[in-house]
């Protein structure tokens, strides 16, 4: 969300350099941005199947007819478009393994503005997608498709990832191939407080993720999650996700989140447009001169940077900080995610009276909360109540951040408008996947074809 501290092919020489670049992330308070990221399944109207690469209607003829109509600039790997980028203001359209389509949102000012971007997105692949046959839709987990029929993308990054992740965890290619997520991007001010935020949106990820909870259905039947997305989070890989308990502990700061990374395996070397297959070694290594096959060479910016994208904790530190507990879902929770965080973690205020509320919690009760909301939702476990009362409590506090913020849009409505979708859901004590496991059961016949009509895009 913000420049690199030197070019990307400057060579690194120390494990200062590495939380230098962490910590040039750093802005006063009146630059700080918002990101929002989203990613959708794409499938056949007709068939209900997901899309090829190749084909009349597959994602690289979405992808081209997104450039045509609109001007963005192709990013190639080989022959295929792989990406799209946004000549006016850097936002992408980018290629998941199995073909989710992603927007990384421009970083902007406000929620109204991140609101819109979506919007503008959702009606250009629309477009696109009457003219093609093809439809949208946002959850968090694929409700039909078996993994062994998802189409695989012509990425040199997700060839290397699919051989290396069954050696480290019994579902990382259900996460790779068959979920979706929507995620914001915020920045902080300092190295205080980035650790302040980090904690309390750590400690909060497993709330988001019951709020959001949209993944209930695994090949045409209910799985028994709410989240199903989130449970395959849980053994995807332990060495890159989890809740990072280290970040409670004393001495916390950019080094720290630094010792940490250099430790996570690498996934690749990346160099003149070709992925070198470096799996489960290490960056520390690297940063000694000593990775095998590239033995005497030190990592470029560009190196680190690839490098942090491979990690998946429950919240990931870069130049910012990326809130990653979400299940993808329908238009108007693409506004309210970015809504929840920024009204928490952009007003001093609620990020205090919020770390008041968690500043408390063990380890193991962050990590029973992680493990217990993926079936349970807003009906878990804590401490004497349910997770459905902590989740009043803190979308309080994130509206009355949202309104001390007081960027208005052209009504002169708070950010706060975003809520309302939050507040019901907390109001009802009813997460949408139970929405839609009672569509099924009742309205569908249980049968899962609906799904694809009701909650596309």
């Amino acid at each position: 969300m913000s420049g690199k501290p030197t070019e990307k092919s400057v060579r690194i020489t120390s494990r200062d350099e590495l939380a230098a670049y962490l910590a040039s992330g750093s802005k006063p308070p009146e630059n700080w941005l918002i990101g929002t990221e989203h990613e959708k399944f794409c499938f056949c109207k007709d068939s209900h199947e997901r899309l090829p690469y190749d084909g009349s209607n597959g994602i690289g003829a979405i992808l081209t007819a997104l450039k045509d109509m609109h001007g963005w600039i192709p990013e190639f790997e080989g022959d295929n478009i792989i990406a799209l980028r946004d000549p006016s203001d850097g936002a992408t359209v980018s290629l998941e393994p199995g073909g989710q389509l992603e927007l990384s949102g421009a970083p902007l000012k406000n929620v109204h503005q991140t609101c819109a971007e979506v919007n503008t997105h959702l009606e250009q692949v629309l477009a696109v997608g009457k003219a093609l046959g093809v439809g949208f839709i946002g959850l968090g987990f694929d409700p039909e498709t078996r993994l062994e029929d998802v189409p695989r993308m012509p990425k040199g990054r997700y060839k290397i990832m699919t051989a290396y992740m069954p050696k480290v965890g019994a579902l990382g290619l259900n996460m790779m191939y068959r979920t979706s997520t929507v995620q914001v991007n915020l920045d902080f001010s300092d190295e205080a407080d980035m650790v302040k935020k980090l904690r309390v949106s750590l400690a909060l990820q497993p709330l988001a993720t019951a709020i959001f909870a949209n993944s209930p259905f695994t090949e045409g039947k209910p799985n028994g999650y709410l989240s199903y997305r989130s449970e395959i989070w849980r053994d995807t890989d332990p060495d890159r996700t989890g809740m990072l308990p280290f970040a409670f502990e004393d001495g916390m700061g950019f080094e720290r989140y630094v010792d940490y990374a250099i430790d996570v395996p690498m996934y690749f070397v990346y160099r003149n447009g070709v992925y070198h297959d470096v799996s489960g070694l290490s960056f520390r290594d690297f940063l000694d001169g000593k990775l095998a096959g590239f033995e005497g060479e030190l990592p470029t910016y560009d190196d680190w940077e690839n490098h942090l994208t491979t990690i998946f904790p429950e919240v990931r530190l870069k130049r910012y900080l990326e809130m990653r507990g979400a299940d993808g879902g329908p238009w108007k929770r693409l506004c309210a995610l970015p809504a929840f965080w920024v009204g928490l973690l952009y007003d001093n205020q609620s990020l205090d009276a919020a770390w008041q509320l968690v500043r408390g919690w063990s380890a193991e009760t962050r990590q029973q909360l992680r493990d217990d909301v993926p079936k349970l939702g807003l009906k878990a476990r804590l401490g004497s109540g349910t997770l459905r009362d902590l989740a009043k409590d803190i979308v309080s506090l994130s509206r009355q951040g949202l309104e001390r913020r007081a960027r208005l849009n052209s009504f002169n409505d708070s950010e706060a408008i975003y809520l309302d979708a939050v507040e019901d859901i907390v109001g009802r004590g009813e997460t949408p996947a139970e929405v839609l496991l009672k569509r099924f059961s009742e309205d569908w016949g249980r049968d899962i074809s609906p799904i694809f009509i009701e909650e596309s895009y």
